[in-house]
């Protein structure tokens, strides 16, 4: 019986979590399809995004529950290193960020990092990619034997990536920004372009 009432108590703590994460926007798991777009509509104009899921699996799926979730609506491209890469992924609001920042396990690099490659950012750490992502301005093949796994690339729109502001290249400070969201963007670097919506294409 003790047993019984403890698995009881644990399934019931798990609803609660579950619940608990559905009500803040945490993250979903659904499993992407085998291909699929994203329209990305930027400051900068529109960005099309192809996604081959088996490249890294992971990745895919949770690009493309971000995606559903509308999570990059608003994000800002908060690092732009030319001749390298242009990477976003920190929500609008902080608890958005906070809710999603459920690390993934890694991928198996199976395509190199070439310009208009799309991959998540990561620390140093294994399995430790959750929102942040890069599109790659140049070859960069270094980061494949970094375990820097890409999933997709620009089809089209890479003249827009290019464009994007890099006036602040890698000022701002990443943790504020998931502490404060947007707020912190637009009173220290308010010339950053952003995401305007991210959506499945039809």
């Amino acid at each position: 019986m003790i047993t019984l009432r403890r698995s009881a108590l644990a399934a019931a703590a798990a609803a609660i979590f579950l619940l608990t994460a559905c009500s803040h926007g945490g993250p979903t798991n659904e499993t992407a399809p085998a291909t699929f777009r994203v329209n990305f509509d930027t400051t900068k104009g529109p960005i099309l995004i192809e996604v081959t899921r088996e490249l890294a699996p992971m990745g895919a799926d949770r690009f493309y529950n971000l995606v559903k979730a509308k999570y990059f609506d608003g994000a800002r491209f908060f690092r732009v290193a030319p001749g390298f890469v242009v990477q976003w992924g920190i929500a609008a609001k902080p608890d958005t960020t906070k809710a999603w920042d459920v690390p993934i396990q890694d991928d198996p690099v199976k395509t190199s990092n070439t310009r208009g490659t799309v991959t998540f950012a990561a620390t140093s750490a294994p399995n430790s990619r959750s929102t942040q992502l890069f599109i790659n301005l140049a070859d960069n093949a270094r980061l494949d034997g970094m375990g820097f796994a890409p999933f997709g690339k620009v089809v089209s729109g890479m003249d827009a990536v290019d464009k994007i502001n890099p006036e602040y290249d890698e000022k701002p400070d990443q943790q504020a920004a998931e502490q404060q969201g947007n707020s912190y963007f637009e009173s220290n670097f308010p010339r950053l372009d952003y995401i305007k919506t991210a959506r499945l294409a039809q």
